[in-house]
């Protein structure tokens, strides 16, 4: 049985700045740089929602055991139609994306399109992934989003301010 991956809790917004970077914030960079010993942020698409997600390389070595798991599930309740393939593809399907000792990085094209990125990112920690989005996606989800959101505006507010006081 693999290590349980890292768990990331809190939030972050970033402009997007200088050479298109943006900044991974250090409440949620710092435990994903301890576990690996590398500053490297894989991530990918998320299979529901309308975002990307981050996590560490530590949460690699968990996707076989996730795997057998959700195929077990489906053995049991009569599930025929489970694709592990389909379902492998889903997990192993990120770019690995270096950050600096401040958090700087950059995302690929592709990353771009896939969570519709324009020049702002938020970042939420939500046990082993960090949801990264577009505010402007995030603020039009459902009301089940509200809790997000609402620290979406919040951290959106704050970098605000701190433009101005420039």
């Amino acid at each position: 049985m693999a290590q349980k991956a890292t768990v990331y809790s809190g939030q972050g917004f970033s402009l997007r700045g200088e050479k298109d970077r943006f900044v991974l914030p250090a409440k949620l960079r710092n435990p994903l740089a301890e576990a690996s010993g590398e500053r490297t942020l894989c991530v990918s698409k998320h299979d529901r929602w309308p975002c990307l997600t981050g996590f560490g390389k530590d949460r690699v070595d968990t996707f076989e055991d996730l795997l057998d798991e959700l195929e077990d599930k489906a053995i049991a309740r009569g599930d025929m139609a489970f694709d592990r393939e389909l379902k492998s593809a889903a997990l192993y399907t990120f770019t690995p994306t270096n950050f600096d000792a401040s958090g700087r990085f950059n995302l690929s094209s592709t990353l771009f399109e896939l969570g519709d990125i324009g020049d702002a990112l938020y970042f939420h920690g939500i046990g082993q992934i960090i949801t990264i989005w577009n505010p402007e996606v995030l603020l039009a989800q459902g009301p089940e989003f509200a809790q997000m959101q609402a620290y979406c505006r919040q951290e959106m507010a704050a970098a605000n301010a701190k433009g101005k006081g420039k």
